[in-house]
């Protein structure tokens, strides 16, 4: 089984980057297993959103990183489902991806080609140009999101050692180099 971990976001864009610098954060500090050897890929898929489909294609299971608009909701909340089963207070409108992931999931569901798909995003604080600095409303949040997602991949099987101590701020920062 084949397990991909997708971040998708644009890290000039301060807060917009959270997904990419999530799944470098994760893919960076831990080392990960399974009794069966399942493939877990850690991919930054950046603003890509429509190329990433050949790609996400090839897996069993995916799990997208993001950040999304939800009604009614606060600044750094977290939000984990299903993509078949998604919130109706979910929007992934006003980001600054070229193509929104939304719609990339949607083409490739009417070709046949989705995977199975979980969505772990958060409410962004700010997405302002030219800036890699993560508010810290979104550190909090990300730091949850990180819980969550090692949770899930235990309950898939998984186990995983801490290799590293690299910090969500601090792999913003050097984004643009990695």
């Amino acid at each position: 089984m084949k397990f991909l971990i997708l971040g998708i976001g644009n890290i000039m864009f301060a807060d917009e980057g959270l997904g990419v610098h999530l799944c470098k954060l994760l893919e960076k500090n831990y080392e990960f297993f399974h009794p069966k050897e399942y493939i877990l890929d850690f991919i930054d898929g950046g603003t890509l959103a429509l190329q990433l489909s050949y790609i996400i294609a090839k897996y069993d299971k995916v799990i997208i990183l993001d950040c999304i608009e939800a009604d009614d909701s606060n600044i750094g909340e977290v939000f984990f489902f299903p993509y078949d089963a998604m919130p109706n207070k979910i929007k992934w409108s006003g980001s600054a991806h070229e193509v929104e992931m939304l719609q990339t999931l949607q083409y490739m569901e009417l070709l046949g080609d989705l995977p199975e798909t979980k969505i772990l995003a958060c409410v962004p604080k700010r997405i302002e140009q030219m800036s890699f600095k993560i508010s810290d409303e979104i550190i909090k949040s990300t730091q949850v999101m990180e819980k969550i997602l090692l949770e899930f991949l235990k309950e898939q099987g998984f186990s995983y050692i801490k290799k590293a101590n690299y910090s969500l701020q601090e792999l913003a920062y050097i984004s643009y180099k990695n």
